[in-house]
């Protein structure tokens, strides 16, 4: 939810669909001053991975409804948010938002993997969409980045 924010807010200050990443850049570090400029490119990473931005050229465009998102006057993002994180923990955060107990499904999901004999991120996946939550652009990126080490 944080990296949502942090990415929403650029867009929303300026009113705009889409910014160049160098506006972007400045918008978080010089505006916002939440990162430094290094640390600002590292968020654009970490959002295209996690599928929240589409770049395309040298422009940068949020892939979900920025009006939609609630940026509180006292927000600042941690540093946490600049590192990649692991399909587990993007699986788990989606559970969470939806109001599943965190250390339920931490359970079931270790339940799972001792039970199929699969990874961590596959058994998340699949208790997800047992549990009826939409992890399938999770999935599929993860898919995606097994398929780009070849």
């Amino acid at each position: 939810m944080d990296l949502r924010r942090t990415v929403a807010a650029p867009f929303r200050q300026r009113g705009v669909d889409e910014l160049g990443e160098s506006e972007f850049v400045a918008a978080i570090a010089m505006d916002r001053r939440w990162y430094s400029p290094a640390q600002s490119k590292r968020l654009l990473d970490v959002a295209a991975g996690e599928g929240l931005i589409e770049r395309s050229d040298d422009a940068v465009s949020p892939t979900f409804d920025v009006g939609e998102t609630t940026i509180p006057e006292e927000f600042s993002p941690g540093e946490e948010l600049l590192r990649d994180r692991s399909t587990f923990e993007r699986v788990l955060d989606v559970l969470t938002e939806a109001g599943h107990e965190k250390r339920e499904a931490v359970a079931g999901i270790n339940q799972l993997q001792g039970d199929l004999g699969v990874t961590i991120e596959a058994a998340a996946v699949f208790y997800a969409r047992k549990q009826g939550e939409p992890v399938t652009d999770i999935a599929e990126r993860s898919l995606d980045e097994l398929g780009s080490d070849e």
